[in-house]
């Protein structure tokens, strides 16, 4: 039975990023160390060759897909737009410590939602709602290669709703152009909606794909 191979992938560095703020819906474009980096990584390594690629709006995903995937225009998908985080967008944890929404938020406590954002519920379900739309049309349509270039909190969100094997988002904490190769079979996409995590992205040349060793991972904490 056919398979269909997505790439799950991460935008690059940006300046909030190395501010440590959250940048949910901020449109904040790569700064200069995440485009050289992300030049690098197309140099050094090797990134999946694709027949479509999807992006979140934001030019961060949309300037990382170009760099990675130059001869594929992006197809823009609203759905795949990171967090909401309301009134906690552009600061860091330590400016919101003594918001009082803040500290039940950060615990995960179900329902509870930054003023004039997302709860993690709303965020589930729209991006489980965009994906399974992107995996229907692709098994509609026949195309077997794809990218997904989005967020990393969209990322961990996906794997943690869909992928094989089963972990919570945090275990699929991703840096910044990196990512994960996902294989759907419409059998089990069917039965279940669960995909395969069968690679880390992009692939380092005798190795099997990218190590934090590689790079600073708290550098994208906050995307």
């Amino acid at each position: 039975m056919k398979s269909y191979y997505i790439q799950l992938i991460r935008n690059g560095l940006t300046a909030g990023n190395l501010d440590g703020k959250y940048i949910g819906h901020i449109d904040e474009q790569l700064n200069a160390e995440g485009i050289e980096q992300i030049k690098q990584m197309k140099q050094d390594y090797t990134y999946p060759v694709v027949d479509a690629v999807f992006s979140s709006p934001l030019a961060r995903c949309t300037e990382t897909a170009k760099l990675i995937y130059p001869g594929r225009e992006p197809i823009i998908m609203d759905g795949l737009i990171e967090y909401n985080f309301g009134e906690f967008e552009g600061k860091t944890a330590e400016e919101l410590e003594d918001h009082p929404v803040f500290a039940s938020w950060l615990a995960g406590d179900k329902g509870v939602a930054p003023p004039f954002g997302e709860s993690n519920e709303d965020f589930s379900k729209r991006i489980a709602t965009t994906f399974i739309k992107i995996v229907d049309g692709l098994i509609e349509s026949g195309v077997t290669k794809s990218a997904i270039v989005t967020h990393g909190g969209v990322i961990m969100a996906l794997l943690s709703l869909f992928g094989l094997p089963e972990a919570p988002m945090h275990e699929w904490l991703t840096p910044g152009g990196c990512g994960y190769t996902v294989r759907v079979t419409p059998s089990l996409w069917s039965q279940g909606k669960k995909m395969e995590v069968i690679a880390q992205i992009p692939e380092i040349p005798g190795e099997s794909g990218f190590s934090e060793d590689d790079f600073n991972v708290e550098d994208f904490l906050y995307d």
